[in-house]
């Protein structure tokens, strides 16, 4: 069986010493880096241009910052996935990328082998942040209840409603920070069964990964900041069929 073509990637950052040396990383590690921008602008002009897998993105560069080009990039090329770069661990701008769609975010001391692993691993289409840290990451910047309502727009409301009732327990157990084998555990499903269903919620609401469906989770109230969800104890009987 062949391996699996190295991933197209752009970086951008404002700072030429990071495009650099995220280049000479990346490259030296068997990754394509086929463009670089300097600012906003040019990050969505390359990824038009270019069309790469994924795309390293600094929040926080002149002209357009990486959250709008985030949104431009996401909403002309879907089959692109973005990395944000920040200098900061929780920042107010992460959240917002990831509701816009980024696959996650890394630090920009991050090592050589994280970042390669990292572009990889979101090539594939998976998220980079784990469940429970995208939670605390939205539990710390979450909207207020005020704000919620207001998010709660009509498409929102007819799209969870499309869910079936179990469909909408796995949300909000995803929402909690739950792993598929955590999933299949509170809900006495197999893993087979939990990951059918995870693909039927994302397909229905429109979700990239599971770092959007934390977000959503919180937006629209099916969890809220220092719930900790139901136990395997207290979880529903199972289901004929899952």
């Amino acid at each position: 069986m062949s391996a699996a073509p190295a991933p197209r990637v752009v970086i951008a950052d404002d700072q030429d010493l990071v495009r650099t040396g995220f280049r000479l990383i990346l490259t030296a590690r068997g990754i394509d880096v086929v463009g670089v921008a300097a600012d906003g602008v040019e990050a969505v002009a390359a990824v038009r241009r270019l069309r790469p897998d994924v795309v390293l993105l600094d929040i926080r560069m002149p002209n357009m910052d990486g959250l709008e080009a985030a949104r431009r990039i996401l909403a002309e090329a879907p089959y692109c996935r973005v990395i944000m770069l920040t200098t900061f661990d929780l920042d107010q701008y992460v959240y917002a990328a990831l509701a816009a769609g980024a696959s996650g975010f890394l630090l920009k001391d991050v090592t050589p082998e994280h970042l390669a692993a990292a572009v990889r691993l979101v090539s594939t289409g998976d998220a980079l942040l784990a469940p429970s840290i995208t939670r605390r990451l939205v539990e710390r910047c979450a909207p207020s209840a005020a704000d919620q309502d207001r998010a709660r727009t009509a498409d929102t409301r007819r799209e969870l409603a499309a869910l079936t009732p179990r469909e909408r327990e796995v949300l909000t157990l995803m929402g909690h920070g739950r792993s598929n084998t955590e999933l299949a555990r509170d809900l006495t499903l197999s893993e087979a069964t939990v990951k059918t269903h995870v693909a039927r919620i994302f397909a229905k609401l429109s979700l990239r990964d599971r770092a959007q469906a934390v977000v959503l989770a919180y937006e629209t109230g099916l969890v809220t900041p220092g719930s900790v969800g139901p136990s395997a104890r207290s979880a529903r009987a199972p289901e004929p069929g899952g």
